[in-house]
């Protein structure tokens, strides 16, 4: 209901504010860019291909020397397509007039910026909002993030980040969706329907760009911008298809990424570029490389220097290059020179300025720069509202032994424990980069709302020093001051609420870890809370699955809260006073020990799979092979039963399955029903389990509901090594449950 009232508010609001919409057709707008292109010289072409960040006080005198009399000159000269890290109606404003009205052609820029998990309404990060496996909360995050930097100048976001990862080490599983391609597919293009509405044109909405193309989640070793290398098999069956799902879905933009793969930059790559992205899947927006991703050619040892560099990249595909200045300083020579055709740069500006017709910048131009929009839609109270919802949704139950949740508004004599609970900075995540620092709801400021008969201690410093997004978090690791009033508090106490993890600038972009357990002393107070009072409720705040395994052994009830956001606080206290009953399910495995890691439920059978009693097995000898809380998995505060799967063939390559779905629990609630199949034997390997359809319904308390899906040539076929969609005949397995393990099984055949 709350989404319903919010879409009413958004659409009434854009119905007011879109005066100025524009419906020009693509013949239109072909038309008029190849027009556009015929007055242009070879200088303004590859003009629209540069991307420079920040800009100088467009109000005061031009810059006289260094990069900033650079760009100044380049802009006035209609040298530059698009500027990234400006925002605000009056500093876009300044620097929209200076390329409309001070260059030969006025044509406009395109104002980029990081937004990617809310403006200045922060959303849970991304991978939090993937736990809720709720397409419809997911958009809505996207669409409030697209109004708010709308009215602030933007038209152009750098997300959503459509990367798959198995490994938690890796800081930017923060940024996108998990572990499976299929899901992460759907929360893609959710993402990117949020992003660019009906109408790029309309002032609410913003170009999406699907990164990072490609392979980047695969990071050796979880460490970030690290080589990948990876099988065909791989990249076709888990890799690509959520960008191919991007692309089908229209986004306007793809961004390369700064890995190689299989031995090339992927921003040198003509495979993933042109022959993949341009060519088979015929895209045609434009490719922006990553931030000097094009100039990192050389320190891949892939370019000798700049000039080739830029070579390689529009060669390969990369239509704008963000702040590496290898094309505005040498593209323009390479064509005199015979070195580039000039075709690939009239392509790549096509591109450029078939985006900027659609976002209606040329009918135009100032459509995003609006005093009254930026004053009236930034936390915007609806926002708000929104921010609050994805929140609750996006919790995971992990444990609840005893039934410690959820609690009572009535209960007394509750202790309030960790350096995250007072924390009003850290639940705003990474990649935040329009929020304003300290804004986040606390949990004990949400704690309040429902119950004021508890008591707060700290128990430990996390940090020392400056907490800053560019800095790294340096840990306490020595000071305990707090443990002694901590636990004299938890003794006397008759439950405790402890919010321990990660800070939000621990995960995100340049920070791996080569551990993913509680940072500094947490543990150690963990463990001495639970000496003293066993009875925890272990609210977990991170950016990536952690290692709880000592946690699942001793915790009774152990809560993923992620990094929530704006509304953090009080989303946790609707979710542990019982006001939501949670429904969050893991779009990313929790590994037992770091050295699982990388790790995914979507196994392959081995050859010596099965237990023996001999050692020799697949399997470790200091640990089960299994994950603590497998993908897919969450629990509720009320119980759900499978039963009754149906499964029916009905020829062409469609299967069409059922299952009844009953709220066996006292309390209502939502479940997100997950089907899952093997293909049994193929002419590749296929994984013992993939997930391939899910739905979240709600049901009250007695209530069922048949569910069914629909098996269909996407769902049952695959790639082999050549990337050949193959759909073969045979028996496969279907489970369906409410997670990647147990539920009901049956079977098929094509």
């Amino acid at each position: 209901m709350l989404w319903k009232k919010i879409k009413r508010i958004l659409a009434s609001a854009s119905l007011v504010l879109l005066a100025a919409q524009s419906f020009a057709s693509n013949d239109d707008i072909d038309s008029k860019v190849d027009s556009l292109l015929e007055k242009m010289t070879l200088a303004e072409k590859i003009g629209q291909m540069n991307q420079y960040n920040g800009f100088w006080d467009a109000t005061g005198p031009a810059p006289e020397e260094g990069f900033a009399k650079l760009k100044y000159d380049h802009l006035r000269s209609g040298l530059v397509g698009s500027v990234l890290n400006v925002s605000g109606y009056e500093r876009v404003r300044e620097l929209q007039e200076v390329a409309v009205n001070e260059t030969r052609l006025g044509i406009p820029l395109i104002f980029g910026l990081d937004v990617i998990h809310g403006h200045k309404t922060i959303f849970p990060i991304p991978l939090a909002e993937s736990a809720s496996w709720d397409m419809d909360a997911i958009e809505r995050s996207a669409r409030v993030g697209a109004v708010e930097s709308a009215a602030q100048g933007i038209n152009w976001t750098f997300a959503p980040m459509v990367d798959i990862s198995e490994d938690a080490r890796w800081g930017r599983v923060a940024e996108g969706a998990g572990e499976d391609p299929y899901l992460g597919a759907h929360i893609g293009v959710a993402r990117i329907k949020g992003f660019q509405g009906e109408d790029l044109a309309a002032v609410d909405t913003i170009a999406a760009c699907a990164k990072h193309f490609a392979g980047y989640g695969f990071a050796e070793g979880g460490r970030d911008y690290n080589r990948v290398d990876v099988s065909p098999y791989t990249l076709h069956n888990t890799i690509l298809p959520p960008f191919k799902a991007a692309a089908e879905a229209g986004v306007k933009t793809f961004m390369n990424s700064f890995n190689t793969l299989n031995g090339i930059p992927a921003t040198g790559s003509a495979f993933l570029q042109r022959e993949i992205l341009k060519g088979k899947w015929g895209f045609e927006g434009f490719v922006v490389s990553d931030w000097a991703s094009i100039r990192e050619l050389i320190a891949h040892s892939y370019a000798e220097d700049d000039k080739q560099a830029a070579e390689i990249a529009v060669k390969a595909g990369s239509d704008m290059d963000m702040e590496g200045y290898a094309y505005i300083n040498h593209l323009e020579q390479l064509v005199k020179e015979g070195k580039v055709d000039e075709a690939l740069i009239n392509d790549a500006a096509r591109r450029v300025l078939r985006v900027k017709f659609e976002l209606g910048l040329f009918e135009d131009p100032y459509r995003y720069s609006n005093q009254e929009r930026e004053q009236e839609w930034l936390n915007h109270k609806t926002h708000m509202a929104a921010a609050r919802d994805v929140a609750k949704r996006s919790i995971v139950l992990l444990k609840n032994e005893s039934s410690l949740l959820p609690l009572s508004k009535k209960q007394k004599n509750i202790a309030v424990i960790g350096p995250l609970a007072n924390d009003k900075n850290s639940p705003l995540g990474t990649w935040r980069v329009s929020a304003d620092d300290n804004t986040a709801i606390s949990l004990v400021e949400g704690l309040k709302q429902y119950n004021e008969n508890f008591q707060y201690e700290q128990g430990v410093k996390f940090s020392v020093g400056k907490e800053t997004f560019a800095d790294q978090i340096e840990v306490n690791e020595t000071d305990r001051t707090g443990f002694e009033e901590a636990k004299q508090l938890a003794q006397s106490s008759d439950v405790v609420i402890m919010m321990l993890g990660e800070h939000g600038f621990q995960s995100g972009e340049g920070r791996s870890r080569t551990k993913i357990d509680l940072p500094g002393l947490q543990q150690e107070l963990l463990e001495e809370i639970y000496a003293v009072n066993k009875n925890i409720i272990l609210l977990v705040s991170s950016g990536r699955p952690l290692d709880l395994s000592w946690a699942h052994k001793h915790i009774p009830t152990i809560v993923q809260t992620w990094q929530l956001g704006t509304q953090s606080g009080n989303a946790i206290a609707d979710v542990l006073f019982g006001e939501y009953n949670p429904s969050g399910k893991l779009p990313m495995s929790f590994p037992r020990s770091v050295g699982q890691l990388p790790t995914t439920y979507r196994l392959f059978s081995t050859g010596r799979g099965t237990p023996k009693p001999v050692v020799f097995w697949s399997h470790y000898i200091d640990e089960e092979s299994d994950a603590l809380y497998p993908f897919g998995h969450g629990l509720s505060y009320t119980t759900f039963e499978y039963s009754k799967l149906k499964v029916k063939a009905l020829g062409e390559n469609r299967v069409q399955v059922k299952v009844n779905v009953k709220n066996t629990g006292k309390s209502a609630g939502e479940e997100v029903v997950q089907l899952y199949i093997r293909d049994r034997f193929a002419s590749t390997v296929r994984p013992v389990k993939e997930l391939k359809g899910f739905e979240k319904i709600s049901l009250a308390s007695g209530k069922s509901k048949t569910v069914t899906f629909m098996l269909t040539e996407k769902e049952l076929g695959f790639y082999n090594a050549k990337g050949e969609f193959l759909v073969e005949k045979g028996a496969f397995d279907v489970m369906v449950g409410g997670g990647s393990v147990g539920g009901e099984t049956a079977q098929f055949e094509l």
